[in-house]
C-alpha cells in the first residue's frame, strides 16, 4: 500500500530500507510474527536491483521456481506479501537514522517524512539505486513537478508538451505511453541506436513513422524556465549547432547507479562498505538495527536472493524476541491456525 501519511511521526514496530526481493520477503516474515512495518525504498517502484536491472531477464535460483524473470519474481513476491499490509513510501532515501532516548529509531527521508521505529531491516542491496541526475543549467531554476525521473506514472503529461531523454527500454517505453497523453511527444537521445525489445521498437517505429513521436539526436546542454516553469530545452547536434524545443514536461531515464548514501553515516559497524552482521540473528552492532541481503558482510556470505530470503527469516525471528521478550514459537504454515488468519487463508469446511 502506498504512503497515506500526514505530517505526524509515523510510529511502527519496524521499519524495513529497501524494497527488494529480499526487503519484500523481510516483511512476509515480520509479518509472520505479527509485526507490521514501513518500507522505504530510493525507487519510485518495489523490486529493487532486480526489476530494475534484471527485469526481464531469467533467474534459475529460486526454489520451487525453475525460471522466472525479475519482474515475475518482484510480482510474485507482491502477491505473497500483500496480506501483511505494509506501507510503502517510495522515491526516498533514508537520510538520517539515530537513537532516540526511549530506545527506538528515528528515521528521517529525503521527503522529510519522520518515523519512530521500534526496530529497523536494512535490506538496501548494494545501495540505494538513484537515478542518474540530469547536469545542466537551469536545472535548479524549476520548480517542482516538471522535471521526472524513471516516473512510475505519466499522467502529468497528460496535454502538455513532453520530452523524454533516454535511449533504453524505458525510456522508450515512456516516450510511447507519453505519445497517447500528451499534446506532442519528443525522444531525444545522444544518437539513433535505442536499447529496448523487438515489440517496443517497432512500435515507436510506428508512431515516428506516424508524427506521433519526434525522435531528436543531441545533447541536452540547457534548460529554460519562466518564473520556475519550464519554457525549452536547449540541446546540441552533432555538429556543435545549439537548438530549442518547446517543453513543459521533461522525463529523464538516463539509467540508476548504486550508492552507499547515508547508511554508511549511521555509526554502524562496516567492513569495505558492508554491513557486519551476526549471521545467527542478522543483528548488526546497534540494538533493534537488523540487515540482510547484499549490503551485509559475514564469514560464509553468499550474495544470491535465496540467500537473503534465508536471513530475512532470520532476523524476523531475532526481532520478534527483541520486540516480545520471548522468543516466539516455531509455527508452521501448513497448519497453523493463527498463521492462516495471517494470510488470509480460509477453511469453508470448518
Amino acid at each position: 500500500m502506498q504512503d497515506t501519511s500526514g505530517a505526524h511521526p509515523i510510529q511502527t514496530d519496524a521499519l524495513v530500507i529497501g524494497a527488494g526481493p529480499a526487503g519484500l520477503f523481510q516483511v512476509f516474515q515480520l509479518g509472520l510474527q505479527g509485526i507490521r512495518c514501513h518500507v522505504v525504498d530510493a525507487l519510485p517502484h518495489v523490486g529493487g536491483q532486480c526489476a530494475q536491472l534484471y527485469g526481464d531477464k531469467p533467474i534459475y535460483d529460486i526454489p520451487g521456481i525453475p525460471v522466472c524473470t525479475g519482474h515475475e519474481l518482484v510480482q510474485l513476491l507482491q502477491r505473497q506479501v500483500a496480506p501483511m499490509d505494509a506501507q510503502l513510501h517510495l522515491s526516498q532515501q533514508v537520510a538520517q537514522l539515530q537513537r532516540m532516548d526511549d530506545g527506538r529509531w528515528l528515521a528521517q527521508t529525503s521527503q522529510g517524512l519522520e518515523l519512530h521505529a521500534r526496530s529497523v531491516f536494512i535490506a538496501a542491496g548494494v545501495g540505494a539505486f538513484v537515478p542518474k541526475a540530469l547536469k545542466v543549467p537551469g536545472v535548479e531554476l524549476l520548480a517542482a513537478g516538471q522535471l521526472h525521473y524513471h516516473p512510475a506514472d505519466l499522467d502529468m503529461v497528460r496535454g502538455r508538451t513532453a520530452i523524454v531523454h533516454g535511449g533504453d527500454e524505458e525510456a522508450v517505453a515512456a516516450a510511447i505511453a507519453c505519445a497517447d497523453k500528451a499534446q506532442t511527444t519528443c525522444l531525444l537521445y545522444r544518437r539513433d541506436a535505442f536499447q529496448a525489445s523487438a515489440p517496443l521498437l517497432e512500435r515507436l517505429q510506428e508512431l515516428r513513422d506516424s508524427g506521433a513521436i519526434r525522435v531528436v539526436i543531441g545533447q541536452i546542454t540547457q534548460l529554460h524556465a519562466d518564473s520556475g516553469l519550464l519554457r525549452a530545452v536547449q540541446w546540441m547536434d552533432g555538429e556543435g549547432q545549439e537548438h530549442e524545443l518547446a517543453a513543459q514536461q521533461l522525463v529523464v531515464c538516463l539509467g540508476i547507479s548504486p550508492r552507499l548514501g547515508p547508511v554508511a553515516e549511521w555509526g554502524l559497524a562496516m567492513e569495505r562498505k558492508q554491513l557486519l552482521v551476526n549471521p545467527a540473528t542478522q543483528a548488526t552492532d546497534a540494538p533493534g538495527i537488523y540487515a540482510i541481503g547484499d549490503i551485509v558482510s559475514y564469514p560464509g556470505k553468499h550474495k544470491l536472493i535465496l540467500c537473503g530470503f534465508h536471513e530475512a527469516t532470520m532476523a524476523a525471528f531475532a526481532a520478534a524476541e527483541y520486540l516480545q521478550g520471548e522468543k516466539p514459537l516455531l509455527q508452521y504454515t501448513t497448519t497453523s491456525a493463527r498463521l492462516h488468519a495471517i494470510l488470509g487463508v480460509s477453511h469453508p469446511d470448518a
